[in-house]
């Protein structure tokens, strides 16, 4: 590891952290008149922080959090997501988004989509979609999707460009779902949604636009995934939950982040991002993260292409002409 840059460079003051974002909370709701802040949970590091902060900054009692398991969710996902609401205190309520995916055709459109490349893909299978390492070659990336048979065979095909964005359409139904029930409670409870992207998510268009990317505040958003377990660890998010493995929770089959999007473990991804962002010198980064030098710039070169991809999803509605603002005096 370089002494001069490492994992400690990522160090935050916790106690100041939590309090400047606790005064965020308390200044949002204020501003937008409402009275309390609805978090989904997931079970991973990310909700769970976000709502342990939620509760530092306004007590359990004004908070609610909402549990949206469906039928391919992890079997550890509810429990875990439920263990941090009787940890927190908070009320909560269980959501179970699948019925309302069969209705969308969430299931059906994305196996049709799976189909195209594995014909014999039908019901009792899994699947996944993969893309290969960044820092192995300069080659262009192509998505593959991994399908399970009933008696455990994998098969692994290269996606079509129309069939990856059809399995990502889809599948993207479940994101914009859980967000709906989300703001149907902040309605009724006249609250705010908080949401839950760290900044390597949000920086690199790791969110589904009007799905887990809406929310009227996202607390942990500049924060580096490193950091975000710095502060489960300062607030006492339960081990469970900070010991689990990031993962998408979005297919059938167990995915990381890894392999389906980030081109490298968190820890080492922050430390490229970091070190892009405040132009540390690369033979630093690379020292810190155990790749050379040629390695972190092909990091840095998909770190930018992701950024250029994804920046549709940070977009605004465009309005043809300027549409003045009524102030909140009047």
């Amino acid at each position: 590891m370089n002494e001069q840059y490492g994992t400690h460079t990522l160090a935050i003051d916790a106690a100041a952290e939590v309090e400047r974002i606790s005064a965020a909370f308390r200044g949002v709701l204020e501003h937008d008149r409402r009275k309390g802040v609805v978090v989904g949970v997931s079970g991973g590091i990310d909700s769970s922080v976000t709502a342990a902060l939620a509760v530092r900054a306004l007590g359990p009692a004004r908070v609610f959090a909402l549990h949206m398991p469906e039928q391919e969710s992890s079997d550890e996902t509810l429990p875990l997501s439920t263990s941090l609401t009787d940890w927190l205190g908070v009320d909560s309520t269980v959501e179970d988004i699948s019925p309302m995916l069969e209705a969308f055709g969430c299931y059906r459109r994305r196996d049709k989509a799976i189909r195209s490349v594995i014909p014999e893909f039908g019901a009792g299978w899994r699947s996944k979609i993969v893309l290969p390492s960044v820092v192995d070659s300069d080659a262009y990336r192509i998505y593959s999707v991994v399908a399970q048979a009933p008696d455990g065979t994998q098969i692994t095909k290269r996606l079509s460009m129309a069939a990856y964005l059809e399995i990502v359409a889809a599948s993207n139904f479940k994101q914009r779902t859980r967000k709906t029930l989300e703001y149907f409670h902040a309605d009724r409870l006249n609250y705010i949604v908080a949401g839950t992207p760290n900044r390597l998510e949000y920086d690199q268009g790791f969110f589904v636009k009007l799905g887990d990317g809406a929310a009227d505040i996202k607390p942990i958003a500049h924060l580096y995934k490193t950091q975000v377990y710095a502060l489960a660890e300062y607030l006492g998010v339960p081990e469970n939950i900070r010991s689990r493995p990031s993962t998408t929770d979005t297919y059938s089959l167990p995915q990381s982040q890894e392999e389906f999007y980030f081109s490298l473990p968190y820890g080492r991804m922050d430390l490229c991002l970091y070190g892009l962002n405040n132009d540390v010198p690369i033979d630093h980064v690379a020292a810190a993260t155990g790749l050379t030098v040629e390695q972190v710039q092909r990091v840095y070169r998909d770190i930018v292409q992701k950024r250029r991809t994804t920046a549709y999803l940070h977009a605004a509605p465009v309005l043809i002409e300027k549409v003045p603002e009524v102030t909140p005096e009047l």
